[in-house]
């Protein structure tokens, strides 16, 4: 028995409701139709369909089993789908949102990469830091950066990960008390990122609540702040790891518990997903890899 074909063709029966009819469009005889779903039947255990000279229903069982049956169907639909695309150049538009930071520190030349492997998709990109919904502005794909869980709305893949790291000037410390404990922060000029879920509440070991001269929702504007010795910044480490580097920056309470940052790339649960949007995904989970 051929179980995709049986399956297909009782599929068929409950929309179509005639033995004839499934036969006609499967170039068949209403025997071969008829014997098929008997051996489906049989290597289930259970009828899924009453037959009468007259009509044709589902029982119990075939009711339950024929949406399930529908979602096999579609899914290989769409893996051929995707496959037969892959066979070709993707091409066509791909809006995407992405980070304000990271599109201008890390994304900005993956994306320049990503232009001249596939030079014929048209990239729309968007530089926000925003909670906006995607499928009400459009987009095809959503980079996020959250140490949070994420809108189950969207099917979520990871692509990397990121630390936190609670940033100063080189020279702050010649000025200002020393930083043992995380509580000491709250004697010191602390900057608050404006879309940080947690505000002013910095999730270090049990959270710290912080004070400071300075909201901003950009980190990049607030890094200015930092490197010019007027306060702390809590950042990720795509963003300072360069200064860490040079010593332009120190880090702050280094041993204490941070959590991580996680970029997903987000995008519209739907059956179908265009090939162009997966291809974009898959070579950026490649950069990050290495």
């Amino acid at each position: 028995m051929d179980k995709l074909r049986a399956i297909e063709w009782f599929v068929r029966l409950a929309d179509l409701g005639s033995f004839t009819l499934v036969a006609e469009h499967a170039h068949t005889s209403k025997s071969m139709i008829s014997k098929e779903i008997s051996r489906l039947e049989q290597t289930l255990g259970v009828r899924l369909l009453h037959r009468t000279t007259r009509n044709l229903r589902l029982t119990q069982a075939g009711e339950g089993y024929l949406p399930r049956a529908r979602q096999i169907l579609n899914q290989l639909s769409e893996a051929d789908n995707f496959a037969q695309q892959l066979q070709q150049t993707p091409k066509g538009r791909l809006k995407v949102n992405v980070p304000m930071a990271l599109g201008i520190t890390d994304l900005g030349p993956m994306f320049a990469e990503f232009m001249q492997h596939y030079p014929e998709i048209e990239l729309d990109v968007h530089l926000s830091d925003g909670d906006i919904d995607l499928v009400e502005q459009g987009f095809d794909l959503g980079l996020r950066a959250s140490s949070q869980a994420l809108d189950s709305n969207y099917v979520g893949r990871p692509l990397t990960h990121f630390s936190y790291h609670i940033c100063a000037a080189a020279d702050y410390f010649d000025h200002h008390p020393a930083i043992i404990k995380p509580s000491d922060l709250r004697q010191h000029n602390c900057f608050e990122y404006s879309y940080f879920r947690s505000k002013n509440t910095w999730p270090i070991d049990d959270g710290v609540v912080i004070n400071g001269t300075l909201r901003a929702n950009s980190v990049l504007f607030m890094l200015a702040a930092i490197r010019a010795g007027h306060g702390l910044g809590m950042v990720p480490d795509f963003l300072c790891r360069d200064e860490l580097k040079t010593g332009e920056l120190i880090q702050v309470l280094p041993q204490a518990k941070k959590p991580q940052l996680t970029l997903y790339a987000m995008y519209p649960a739907r059956h179908f997903v265009p090939a162009r949007v997966l291809q974009c995904i898959e070579f950026l989970q490649q950069k990050f890899n290495h």
